[in-house]
This record gives C-alpha cells, sequence and structure tokens, in this order.
C-alpha cells in the first residue's frame, strides 16, 4: 500500500462536506487545532452550502472534493462531517491526479464509502473523526490524529479483556469503517476485498435485527471467512422493536463468526463514541494480545 506524504508544519487542510450540511462556526474548534498543529486551512464551496440535508447539490459536493484532490497545494482532505452523501457522489469524482499524487482523506462514518473506494487504489487513508464536534472527543482523539498525519511512532494499547483469542501476535492489512455503509457498497465497485485482511467495524443508532442482517450478509458473501483478525468499536445507540431481538449488537456478531479461527476483538476505542482514535486503513498492523491488554501497532 502507497502512503501519503506526512505533513508538515506550514502544510495546507482541505475542509470539505461530502454528505450532509455544516456551518463555518461548527468548524471553529477545528479550525483552532489545526492552527495550533502549525498548519493552515482552506474551506471549501460546501461549507455553508444548503440543499435539504445535504451541504450543496451532488455537482457541488462533487467538484469542491475534486477541486481539493487536483490542487497540489493541499496536503489532507478533512471531511467536515458525515451523515448521508458521499456515495451519491463518489462515481463523479475522477482520482487519476490522486493516484499519481495522494494525499490524505479523513473521516469516519459515511466517509467509509471514500476509505473503501480508495482502498481499492492501493492508497492508505485515515479513519478519524470528522471536523464537526471534535471539541467533545478526547484528547487521545485528536492526538491520534496529529501522530497519524505527521507521520509519528503511533500505537492504540488498550488493558481490559473484551477479545477471544489466543495470546500470541497477529498481522495484517487494516480495513473496513462503518458496517451500514460497507454492507451498501457491496456488489459495488467500492466494495473492498477482505480476504487475509483485519476488519474493523462500527455503527450508530441502528435496529439491532438490521445489525443480523448485514452481519448475515457479509458472512453469506464470503467477506468474514478468511480475516486475519475483527476488531469491534462503538456500537452505539442500538434501538430495538417492542418485540426484543435478544441479543445485543456484540452478541450478534459474536455468533455469525464464532466457528472462525481469528481473533475477535471487542469495545475497540473508535467509532461514535468520546474516545474515537484514528486508524491508517491500508496499512499492515500488528496486534500484539497478551493475557491483560491489547497493542495495536501501526
Amino acid at each position: 500500500m502507497l502512503t501519503p506524504p506526512f505533513l508538515h508544519k506550514g502544510d495546507t487542510v482541505a475542509i470539505v462536506s461530502t454528505a450532509r450540511k455544516i456551518s463555518e462556526k461548527e468548524l471553529q474548534p477545528a479550525l483552532k487545532l489545526i492552527e495550533n498543529w502549525g498548519l493552515k486551512a482552506i474551506i471549501g464551496d460546501t461549507i455553508e452550502a444548503e440543499e435539504n440535508q445535504f451541504a450543496g447539490s451532488d455537482d457541488l459536493r462533487a467538484s469542491d472534493f475534486q477541486q481539493m484532490l487536483d490542487n497540489p497545494n493541499i496536503k489532507a482532505i478533512w471531511c467536515a462531517r458525515g451523515g448521508y452523501g458521499t456515495v451519491r457522489i463518489i462515481d463523479k469524482l475522477n482520482f487519476s491526479t490522486f493516484k499519481k499524487y495522494p494525499k490524505w482523506i479523513i473521516g469516519y462514518s459515511d466517509v467509509t464509502v471514500l476509505h473503501s473506494h480508495i482502498h481499492n487504489f492501493g492508497i492508505e487513508t485515515l479513519h478519524a473523526q470528522m471536523c464537526l464536534e471534535i471539541e467533545n472527543k478526547s484528547p487521545e482523539t485528536t492526538e491520534s490524529i496529529r501522530k497519524a498525519l505527521f507521520g509519528e511512532d503511533y500505537s492504540i494499547e488498550i488493558s481490559h479483556k473484551d477479545y477471544f483469542a489466543s495470546s500470541g501476535i497477529y498481522s495484517g492489512e487494516l480495513i473496513g469503517g462503518n458496517l451500514s455503509v460497507l454492507y451498501s457498497l457491496c456488489g459495488s465497485a467500492s466494495e473492498m476485498e477482505t480476504d487475509g485482511k483485519i476488519l474493523f467495524i462500527e455503527d450508530l443508532d441502528e435496529m439491532l435485527y438490521h445489525i443480523d442482517r448485514m452481519m448475515i450478509n457479509l458472512k453469506r458473501s464470503g467477506y468474514l471467512k478468511n480475516l486475519k483478525a475483527l476488531v469491534i468499536g462503538g456500537m452505539t445507540q442500538m434501538k430495538d422493536n417492542k418485540v426484543y431481538f435478544g441479543k445485543t449488537a456484540e452478541e450478534i456478531i459474536m455468533e455469525l463468526v464464532k466457528d472462525y479461527n481469528y481473533p475477535v476483538i471487542l469495545n475497540f476505542p473508535s467509532g461514535h463514541i468520546p474516545d474515537n482514535r484514528a486508524l491508517i486503513f491500508g496499512r499492515e498492523i500488528k496486534i500484539d494480545i497478551q493475557p491483560s491488554k491489547i497493542k495495536f501497532q501501526f
């Protein structure tokens, strides 16, 4: 996999919205953070734009992102927020210049569309907190983004026992993102190959039976069969019917992968949670599982 150039002080980061609308006022904490890192920010035409729930029309969101992709002075593109809408513009984008001169694409949730699509070009991306509400996230959240972007030594260590695996070191390319989005990409040009890789999934505000349906589809399609490991992040604000489904999201997932011989790690600090650590997708990582702690080395 190709790693985009790491950032240096004085570099410029573009902020755009590929999905829902957002105001410049909502970006102020992120703009201040970018400045504190010694970087410059440029705000795209989609900020303050509006078409119903979207940050402007599909054509505007596509052209805004395209300009930032093709601008050689932009070293990273940080998505302002998620919601829904990135899949509506993905086929309008031309990645020919980006493939020659890659740059960091930053975001999560709906931005999973970009992570998955770009993964097929053999280029790393950064699954990380969007600009929106970054002031409400843990210090570890922002520091993980900074370390990843500036190419500093980066690892995540957790000290809980929410895993199902033998002690040892497991390695593989890290891929994944939002479960609902990954499910929606199945069968499209943006779906990714999972064999021999470490799959990360998270989700927000889903019905529990939807989680079951999506996971069964991934299993029947072969996406879960040959993983090196499965990492489950925040399964946040799950919903149920009046007639209860009877299992949590984590229990649903564990039941469907119990016959596979790879480690499964639960409650990983990434996703729609206060502690949303950055993950370098496409990077070959090592997972060191010990009886009392787990270390992810990027």
